[in-house]
Formats: C-alpha cells, sequence, structure tokens
C-alpha cells in the first residue's frame, strides 16, 4: 500500500520503520508514532530517547525528529529537532509503503544534509557507487536515485517543497503528543 493511504491509523498510533539496503539486508530499524499525511505524504514523529539499531550500531535519539515519507517519491527526508549536528537528513530511497503498522523503504546510500549551520552537502556518493557496483543496482534505481538527489538538491537550496519550512508544524504535533 503506498505511503499516504489512509489505513485507518490515527495520530499518536504506534509505527516501526523498517529501512534495509539494496538485496534485503538489515539497516536502520527504530519507533515512531503516526502523525498524520499532507499533500506530499506521511510524516512519523520520533521522539528523543528511541533506541535506533542495524546490525553493528546504535543510538538513542537525542532530539525530537520527524520523518517524511513522501508519495512515490525516491527519498525520505527527516527533520531534527534543535541541539545536533544537522537539522535535516535526507535519504534517497525506494518510494516508502505502509505494511499495516511498518513503514519499508531501501536505503540507497545516497544523502542530502543540512548542517546545523544551514550549509546543506550531498553525502555518500563514493559508496553510492561502490554498492551499485557491488550490489548490483539496476539501472532505472541508478536513474532514479540520481534524479531524486537533484530534486532534493534543487527544493532543499531553494526551501520549496518539503523544505518550505512545515516540518516545524509537524515537530510542534510531536511535541503535543509527547508532552501529554
Amino acid at each position: 500500500m503506498e505511503v499516504g493511504m489512509e489505513v485507518g491509523l490515527e495520530v499518536g498510533d504506534p509505527l516501526h520503520v523498517a529501512m534495509t539496503k539494496w538485496g534485503d539486508r538489515p539497516h536502520w530499524e527504530y519507533d515512531g508514532v503516526w502523525l498524520g499525511t499532507d499533500d506530499l505524504g506521511l510524516w512519523v514523529g520520533t521522539p528523543a530517547g528511541v533506541r535506533h539499531h542495524r546490525p553493528g550500531l546504535e543510538f538513542v535519539s537525542e532530539v525530537d525528529t520527524v520523518t517524511l515519507f513522501p508519495r512515490e517519491r525516491w527519498w525520505a527526508a527527516t527533520f531534527h529537532a534543535p541541539g545536533i549536528w544537522c537539522t535535516a537528513y535526507v535519504d534517497m530511497a525506494t518510494p516508502a509503503v505502509l505494511d499495516g503498522s511498518v513503514v519499508r523503504a531501501v536505503d540507497l546510500d545516497l544523502d542530502v544534509i543540512r548542517r546545523e549551520s544551514g550549509e546543506w552537502y550531498v553525502d555518500d556518493e563514493d559508496e553510492f557507487e561502490e554498492h551499485r557496483v557491488r550490489y548490483g543496482y539496476p539501472a532505472e534505481v541508478v536513474a532514479a536515485a540520481d534524479a531524486a538527489r537533484h530534486e532534493v538538491w534543487a527544493d532543499a537550496t531553494t526551501g520549496a517543497g518539503a523544505f518550505d519550512g512545515r516540518s516545524a508544524a509537524w515537530l510542534g504535533r510531536l511535541g503535543d503528543l509527547v508532552g501529554l
């Protein structure tokens, strides 16, 4: 089922995010809550203190975050409350699907990140190239990830689309939920 389709979830309902790498290799997993949808897609909130884990590594989130899983787009954007090294971290990924109460997508290595200073940069281009060859990403996946990186970069650096400041309202909604 495509992300953003209403499936009987209510604001505050628990969700699990399960990202994999190409070839169904495990990657980051964490718990969050359904915040709702907007014209772009599904928003998941993750309060500070939540455990994020993948094989060989884990951490506990230091600040609240909200993640947008956009409809039919090849990326997922996480926006962080102030207090850590970045304010936005965008993974180029396959379009997310909502499978019951689990959001699933495949992380494709490329990232567009906004530092706390406000500077945007592209990260892990070398990892993307290495994995493209090692794991045999199909040509259409490579093209979609590259197009997504350019789309995200253009929107992020001009403050358009998901990067228009709307994440502040979603962080506020999460704060209202966890403050209850």
